[in-house]
């Protein structure tokens, strides 16, 4: 079973998981919390997702790996480069290198704008090759194991009609 979340979670809550996850597949967005207050109204997004994803390794301290690299048991970080916030991406690298040493890494520069934001001007726009290659970059630098994402997924065609949904 793959547990995919964004890493803002309760560790307390994840105890209860304990043995019934496989792989955990969360996000660590954000190292300052200015920017996870500004974005995601959780200021306090860094120190829970931390917590939470120590709990996760906790539960799977090990990543095996099939004959043919297929995980089967572990835990992948992923975390997604926003333009004009490389230093958050690299202050987030530093938070894993430091606290999930050997733990693969999914650099995510498929950031994607599906709205306008007047007060977010920085977020209307995709992330450039440079902000992709200095995060890549700084990831290598640090010797962390793991991959990047190609900017070609950084299209609306990937985006769920989230519309579907409809709640009546």
């Amino acid at each position: 079973m793959v547990y995919n979340s964004s890493g803002y979670e309760n560790a307390e809550s994840l105890k209860l998981l304990d043995g019934l996850i496989d792989i955990y597949l969360p996000d660590f967005k954000y190292a300052e919390s200015g920017l996870a207050a500004k974005l995601s109204f959780a200021p306090d997004y860094p120190e829970i997702a931390l917590s939470a994803l120590k709990e996760m390794r906790r539960q799977q301290p090990v990543d095996i790996f099939t004959e043919d690299g297929i995980m089967e048991k572990g835990m992948i970080i992923r975390h997604l480069i926003l333009p004009l916030h490389t230093k958050n991406s690299m202050k987030c690298l530093d938070i894993i290198k430091e606290n999930f040493e050997g733990t693969l890494v999914s650099l995510m520069s498929q950031y994607t704008p599906v709205a306008h934001f007047d007060d977010m001007p920085e977020l209307n726009r995709p992330i450039t090759k440079r902000e992709k290659e200095k995060v890549e970059s700084y990831m290598l630098s640090l010797g962390i194991d793991g991959f990047t994402q190609s900017g070609k997924a950084a299209k609306e065609s990937f985006i769920p009609d989230f519309d579907i949904f409809d709640a009546t």
